[in-house]
This record gives C-alpha cells, structure tokens and sequence, in this order.
C-alpha cells in the first residue's frame, strides 16, 4: 500500500504562527517535532519510506526535505500552483496511475491533524487495505467516531453493517452531511450512523481515474496528457504549462459525491483524531478538561481558566492574571489577543492584510 500525506494550505487558522512561507504544517505546535512529522511518523511500521508520498505546493518542496530527509526525494508530488484539492487529487493519480494502478493507495488530509490511537489507526488503514486488494473498485472511507456534537466538520453517513474485518466493523456508505446545526449535531452524536469526515480513504489510482474520467471529462483531459508525459523528459515543461490553468474545484464536488455509493464503504472508530489547524482546535486537543489552561513556551498564568496562551519568545515571561476563554499567541512580531469564539474572525482578518502595510505579516 502507498499513502500520500496532503501538505499544501497555508493555515490562516493558526495565524500569526501560520504564514505563507512557512504553513502551519511546518511549525512546531506540539513539541519538537512540526504537525508534518508527527503525520508521517503515525504511519510506521505499516508503512516504508519509499511508500510515503507528500503532496505540497511546490515553494515548500524544500521544506519537506528538509523535514523528512529519509523521504525519496522523488516522493515529493509538487503543485507549480495551488489548484484547491480536486486537482490536487487529480495530479497524484496522473502520477499513480501509470506506476502503481492497481495498488491500493491510502489519500491523508493529516498535515495538522493529531491521532492519538495511532496503533488503532493504522489497524483500521489495515483493513481498509485488504478491502481494496479484494476489489479494487472501491473506496473506503476512514472516520473518527463524534466525540462531541462538533458543527465545524464535515460528517459521513453510514448504514447496516456489512461485515468485520480485524476485529473492525465496516459499514454500507450512505453520503457526506455537511457543518450541521447544534441540535443536528447532538443527533448525530447519538445515532451512531455518523462519524466525522477527516478526509482518510482507501482505493487504488485506477478506480478513481475512471471516476475523473467519468464525472470530470474536463478536468481529466488535462490530468491525461500530464499523465502522459509523466517519467518523460518532458513531464515538467508540460506541468507546468497546464497545470495553472486547470480550473479549481473541490475533490468532495468533483468526484465523491457524484459517485454510485455502491462503491464506497465506511469504517468508524475512536483514534482520538483532532484537527489543529485552528487554535481552539489545538487547545481541545491538548486539554485533559475544558477548564485547563493550554500552554506553551515563557507563561505564568493566575486565577485564570480554558486559555490558551503560546509565547515563542523565549526571553520573555508572559503573565495573565484572572483570564478565562482567551487565545494569546506571540510570536517574534505579532501578539494575538482575542476570545475563542472569534477564531473565524482570524481568517477574515488576515485576508484583508493583501494591499495594505501589515501583508508582510501574512
């Protein structure tokens, strides 16, 4: 099996830590090791280095390497220019398709994300593997069973169990629900036909160029002459002539939700999976309860609850008296203060920097 970590957003989320020369899923947020290396680490015994493959725009081409220095300077698949997931997707099977069709190839958004059961995991990657080897026209999707009624994630609906597999059981696919209402949230929570979406799922090259071909005859035309040239002399002069051009378009909208469900299957299990490509999502992830402060670096916190505070300038003490429900993040010329509640905001706030004296922060 071959897996393919995706590694290429900027991560305005986890701003002003998060920048455009150096993404979230290159900086040290939890301990030593980037988000990057704590997702390809996560992947060994079941995986080889010569199995793992990142893809990433290809300005931070460098930094992989720098990062993951055992990694086949080869495995590195690099957009000449962002072209949302759709594409992205596209371009890795362009490449598999021709070299490894019928193998099964495991697709990871994980670059910010944090599994604690990694050994539970990489058990259910196991079997979504061996459901693959037996057919290959099928997609298997991994999800994280709700912990909570989160109104931030995607959800996959799943029906009657079909069978186990390792001990795991593996359910009949239903479709993807999207950010829900509260009260639809606790719902699903309850119902256990619903598991989050973390964007992990199982299938072989093959099967999902014949879905390309399919539902995005477009999309496909270019994705096939790249193919072509690819492990060509030519293969990079035809990348990145086409590759710019292709229009963006999301994998979800492209290809999965158009696909006869027939095909798909789901396993749902508690890796303990969390995404901390938000700050508040770092702190629920990092927290033993929801009071705990979460902190990191020179901080002295008193009589204060459910904060997170980062400080990366190591010769500075930072001291928080009688705080509740803050994030506070300095870093080298950037201090960040603001609610919890408002992390969306974060986004919306560094977007309209573009223009003005402060997009050097960016």
């Amino acid at each position: 099996m071959k897996a393919v970590l995706f590694a290429g957003g900027v991560g305005t989320r986890l701003w002003p830590l998060s920048r455009r020369k150096t993404p979230k899923q290159f900086e040290k947020i939890i301990g030593n090791r980037s988000m990057l290396q704590i997702a390809v680490e996560k992947l060994f015994p079941l995986f080889d280095w010569k199995d793992i493959y990142i893809s990433t725009g290809k300005q931070y081409e460098n930094l992989v390497h720098k990062q993951l220095p055992k990694l086949p300077k080869e495995n590195v698949i690099a957009e000449p220019e962002m072209r949302d997931v759709g594409p992205a997707v596209g371009l890795v099977v362009a490449q598999f398709v021709k070299t490894a069709p019928n193998d099964p190839l495991a697709l990871l958004w994980g670059s910010d994300h944090l599994v604690k059961k990694e050994e539970l995991f990489r058990k259910a990657l196991k079997t979504a593997e061996e459901l693959v080897r037996e057919n290959g026209e099928r997609i298997v999707f991994v999800g994280q069973k709700p912990r909570f009624a989160n109104q931030n994630l995607g959800y996959i609906e799943f029906g009657n169990e079909i069978r186990t597999g390792s001990g795991i059981p593996i359910y009949e696919f239903i479709g993807f629900q999207y950010r829900p209402h509260l009260s639809t949230a606790e719902r699903w929570v309850k119902d256990q036909k619903h598991a989050w979406n973390l964007g992990y799922f199982v299938t072989t090259a093959k099967f999902l160029w014949k879905l390309f071909e399919q539902f995005s005859p477009d999309l496909f035309k270019q994705l096939k002459t790249m193919s072509d040239a690819y492990k060509t002399p030519e293969y990079k002069k035809v990348l990145n002539e086409l590759y710019p051009k292709i229009e963006k378009v999301s994998f979800d909208n492209a290809i999965l939700e158009r696909m006869d469900k027939k095909y798909g299957c789901v396993i749902s299990v508690d890796i303990e999976w969390s995404d901390v490509g938000a700050w508040e999502g770092l702190k629920e992830a990092l927290e033993d309860s929801k009071t705990d402060n979460v902190v990191n670096g020179n901080v002295l916190l008193e009589g204060s609850h459910d904060n997170l505070v980062y400080n990366y300038e190591g010769k500075k003490l930072m001291v928080g008296i009688d705080l509740d429900d803050l994030l506070i993040v300095n870093s080298h010329d950037v201090l960040m203060i603001c609610k919890k509640t408002s992390v969306p905001k974060i986004k919306n706030l560094v977007e309209g920097f573009k223009g003005t004296e402060f997009e050097k922060l960016t």
